[in-house]
């Protein structure tokens, strides 16, 4: 048996990447850069909120007996997020793991339920509260109370967070062991083709945006506007002339109320804009559609149709010795797990995407009023604040320089931008890399192994993690943010640091994608087996690597990107 405190690699800094090291117990510890919730620098008052790795997670070892870690703390290096996972001691560790083997299955059957009857009527009031709350007319004092009250909700909702991604979680490992009881090995894509969800906030998005494209597509007024203007910025001013323009507009208004608060870069941040903040972002991915000709209906029946194939397949290959009782547990752990599967999209919509997107637009609240009052100079200057210095500057504002931190804070930020972070940092132990599960989700310890076999210098070839079965290949689009979807072709092959729910526009029109970071159950390898494309994540540096143009083949099997030109 390997030693779990066998040391197999340290980076403590150097010329190029320096790191402040807090104590020694920080360096003893493997920290990797969280680029599947923040592939960019971070800003100061998204930090000091503790995003989602804070006061929730330590309720999440508390709730659960989680038995691997203890706790799981970030670290700002160089403006990028590192996390890592403190390591129970051995004893605590024995003595835990046999309750939480024995409670997660009730979690896992059980959860639906009280998302449905409990969880989600307690969000959706949350959201009310939080859409209704009368900023303009508030005070400074009042928006710093309300302020208060966004943080518990915050906080609030990323417990339940923790309990559903669990539950979840527990779900598709019951699954597979169904599988690897009754059938035996099988092949990982197959499973995959299962682990999808047929109904969900995603899917409804899509084709509430579908139908606006429908819309256009029906109106010659309204097509030709389309098809006159390059950009939003071009049709949004001629769709404003015109009374159909105007009611057309009113119902992208509409889609933005209800599913528009999101961002349209990366939900774990502050900074990012909202599509609720303008309507340029709808109007853009309305007029790729219509590019596509993007059929919905087609789209979704494909998938549920796969879907259905998939599970039909799997129970194919039960072998006659099956038992009615073995029979019974796999239809139950298919049964369980598909009903669980929207949670993923879901509390994308609801937790990472629409809890943290209202956390900006009460800080753009507090931003205009500050504003009003001579504190600041723009808005979004509040998000270069850390928690306590905003409150220490509304506090006594002649008396404490916000805006020489502001200013010091952006130029950090904008130097942050110019760095591309490492992996990771610290000490790898043979506990954290092998030992400790959920390192899986980030793609460890594949990206490890990579790196030490030196396969990511191969001239010519990428590897990564095999997301999403199948093989395509295309000219490449590296995409950095929302100002280039439009950019993306029909048949393009996306490559990115990661995607959020806002990106999927645009799994509609590509033909394969390879992200840099992220495990098999992110949120790039989930929605690509939704739309039956080839998928390639955690690869680490693709979009260094690839250049827009090159003709690359992204094997989703195999789990291999070659640059073919």
């Amino acid at each position: 048996m390997a030693d779990p405190n066998e040391v197999l690699g340290t980076f403590f800094g150097d010329e190029t990447f320096p790191i402040e090291w807090e104590s020694e117990e920080e360096k003893s510890l493997f920290w990797f850069v969280d680029d599947n919730h923040c592939p960019r620098p971070i800003s100061p008052m998204y930090w000091s909120l503790d995003g989602w790795w804070g006061p929730t997670l330590d309720y999440m070892y508390r709730r659960f007996g989680f038995p691997i870690g203890k706790a799981w703390i970030g670290k700002r290096v160089n403006g990028y997020l590192y996390t890592a996972i403190v390591p129970r001691e051995a004893e605590s560790a024995s003595m835990l793991g046999p309750y939480y083997g024995w409670i997660m299955p009730t979690y896992a059957s059980k959860f639906l339920d009280w998302w449905n009857e409990r969880y989600l009527p307690e969000i959706e009031r949350n959201f009310e509260y939080l859409d209704n709350f009368p900023t303009e007319q508030a005070s400074l004092q009042e928006l710093m109370v309300f302020l208060e009250e966004a943080i518990d909700i915050q906080e609030r909702h990323f417990r339940l967070h923790w309990i559903l991604n669990l539950a979840q979680f527990q779900s598709s490992l019951d699954l597979q062991a169904a599988v690897g009881e009754v059938v035996g090995q099988v092949d990982p894509a197959l499973i995959g083709r299962i682990l999808i969800s047929i109904k969900d906030r995603n899917w409804d998005s899509l084709e509430a945006l579908w139908k606006l494209k429908q819309q256009v597509k029906a109106n010659l007024e309204l097509n030709a506007i389309f098809e006159a203007g390059e950009t939003a910025g071009a049709i949004i001013p001629q769709l404003q002339k015109s009374a159909k323009g105007q009611e057309f507009l009113a119902g992208v208004e509409a889609y933005n109320k209800e599913f528009g608060v999101k961002p349209s870069m990366y939900t774990h941040e502050y900074t990012n804009k909202l599509w609720v903040e303008d309507p340029a972002p709808a109007v853009e991915t309305i007029k790729g559609y219509l590019a596509a000709d993007y059929d919905f209906p087609t789209e979704y029946n494909r998938m549920k149709s796969d879907h259905e194939a998939a599970i039909a397949e799997l129970k194919a290959m039960v072998p006659p010795t099956a038992t009615p009782e073995q029979c019974d547990k796999l239809d139950k752990a298919i049964e369980v797990a598909t009903r669980m599967m929207p949670l993923t999209p879901d509390h994308h919509f609801y937790m990472d995407q629409g809890t943290f997107a209202r956390m900006r637009l009460v800080l753009l609240a507090i931003g205009r009023r500050m504003v009003k009052e001579g504190l600041l100079r723009d808005p979004e200057d509040i998000m270069f604040l850390e928690y306590d210095q905003l409150r220490a500057y509304v506090g006594n504002p002649t008396g404490y320089d916000g805006q020489a931190i502001i200013k010091e804070a952006r130029r950090a930020w904008d130097k942050a931008h110019r760095i591309h972070p490492r992996d990771w940092v610290g000490t790898v132990t043979h506990w954290s890399m092998y030992d400790e599960i959920y390192h899986t989700l980030w793609g460890w310890p594949e990206r490890w192994e990579r790196e030490q076999a030196g396969e990511k210098a191969i001239a010519g070839m990428i590897k990564g993690l095999p997301a999403a079965a199948g093989v395509a290949e295309g000219t490449a689009k590296v995409v950095t943010g929302p100002e280039e979807f439009n950019d993306v072709q029909r048949g393009d092959i996306l490559v990115c640091r990661m995607t959020n729910p806002a990106w999927v526009v645009l799994f509609s029109k590509i033909k394969g994608v390879v992200t840099d970071a992220g495990g098999v159950l992110s949120h790039t390898a989930v929605v690509a087996r939704e739309f039956g494309l080839p998928a390639v994540v955690g690869s680490a540096d693709a979009t260094v690597r690839i250049k827009s143009g090159d003709r690359v083949r992204v094997n989703g099997n195999t789990g291999i990107v070659e640059i073919l030109n």
